[in-house]
This record gives C-alpha cells, sequence and structure tokens, in this order.
C-alpha cells in the first residue's frame, strides 16, 4: 500500500499509528501542506478534497478520510481491533473519537488557519483560536471516557486512543494548557510507550524538517 501523507498532519498520525499496529507493510510518499502539493492536479485526482491522508490499496483504489481509512484497515487486517463487537461500547468510542476528528480538527487545520490570516487575524490571534477549540474538545473527549481503563476505554489502544494522541500533538505543539486533562496525558504516554505509536511519531517521518 501507498500512504500519501504529511509529517505534522494529525490526520495522516492516525492512519500512520493504525497501520503499525497492524503490521501492515506500506510507502510514504510525502504531501507538502504547506508547499501546496495537495493543490496539484495530479495529486487532487487522487483526493479531490485536497489534503491528506490518501491510501492506495494493493489493488490501486485510492482511499480518502482518515476514519473511513481507519474503518477499512480494522476490517481487511481485524487484530488488533480498533473498534469491539459490542454495539454499546462501539458506539461510546466512536462518539469520543468523533469529538476529536469532527469537532477540534476541521477548524484548526492549516486550510482554516491560513483563511483566517487571509482575512487579516494575527498569529496571536489564530494560536488563541486553535487553542479554544483543543480545549473545548478536550474537556468534552475527557468527560467522555472511562476514568478506570490502562487507555481510553478498554485495555488495548483503539480508535479513540489513535484520535487523542494525534490530536495531543497538536495541542502540544500550540501551546494548549494540558494541566486540566491528567487522564488524557497519562493515557498519551501508555500509547507513545508503544513501537507502533512511537514509530507514527511525526518527528520520525522521512519529511520531516526542523
Amino acid at each position: 500500500m501507498i500512504l500519501y501523507s504529511y509529517w505534522r498532519s494529525t490526520t495522516s498520525y492516525r492512519v500512520r499509528i493504525a497501520l503499525h499496529l497492524k503490521g501492515l507493510a506500506f510507502e510514504t510518499r510525502s504531501v507538502d501542506l504547506v508547499a501546496g502539493d495537495q493543490r496539484e492536479a495530479a495529486y487532487a485526482a487522487l483526493n479531490p478534497v485536497k489534503g491528506v491522508p490518501t491510501l492506495i490499496t494493493d489493488d490501486g483504489t485510492a482511499l480518502t478520510q482518515s476514519l473511513a481509512i481507519l474503518d477499512y484497515l480494522d476490517t481487511i487486517a481485524p487484530e488488533p481491533p480498533l473498534l469491539p463487537g459490542d454495539a454499546i461500547l462501539r458506539a461510546r468510542i466512536l462518539g469520543a473519537a468523533l469529538v476529536m476528528a469532527t469537532d477540534v480538527h476541521p477548524v484548526n487545520n492549516l486550510k482554516v488557519v491560513q483563511r483566517l490570516q487571509s482575512m487579516r487575524h494575527d498569529q496571536d490571534t489564530c494560536v488563541a483560536w486553535m487553542q479554544h477549540w483543543m480545549t473545548e474538545g478536550l474537556t468534552a473527549f475527557q468527560a467522555l471516557i472511562p476514568d478506570n481503563a490502562p487507555y481510553c476505554f478498554t485495555d488495548t489502544p483503539g480508535f479513540a486512543d489513535i484520535c487523542l494522541v494525534a490530536q495531543l500533538y497538536n495541542a502540544h505543539r500550540w501551546g494548549v494548557d494540558l494541566a486540566p486533562f491528567p487522564r488524557l496525558t497519562q493515557i498519551e504516554t501508555r500509547c507513545l510507550a508503544l513501537d507502533a505509536f512511537a514509530r507514527a511519531q511525526p518527528e520520525a517521518q522521512p519529511d520531516a524538517s526542523p
């Protein structure tokens, strides 16, 4: 498989974690979002959203949107599972994961911040915007997960943990006060101690830059 990715993209980070957890081989191809590679015609033909990640499957199919890709990977490689079979628990895990993926990430991604800047908002205002929405989302996420499991919901990391760790990378990067979220930072520490998460970290990617 081929993963079109950008090292600092939190959505790409999610997919890298899942690929490593599943032990699936893949080739990384860098899409430099800052340079605008995602808007080039050849890439836009693969991913009309003009973003990352894009996963090219073994049969040449182009898949987009990180959570759809995670669901695909969980289907073709069921072990270890990212989502449980129990319907209620599955819905609760997805609900928490979607806080990060649909409430927090979309209003903090590069194209939104660039749009704010084009509307003459300065850097401090843009950073405050990102910090606000990340704090809102992390507060909701922490309230949605139980306090009696090593990871977000169970004894092993899964869908919610993947989305949390990727978003916490951005929270650290932009100086969000994480003191109110001890449960979440404890989960992050446990996850990053695992090889799959460590190998997926942005700074470990071939296109990482200072």
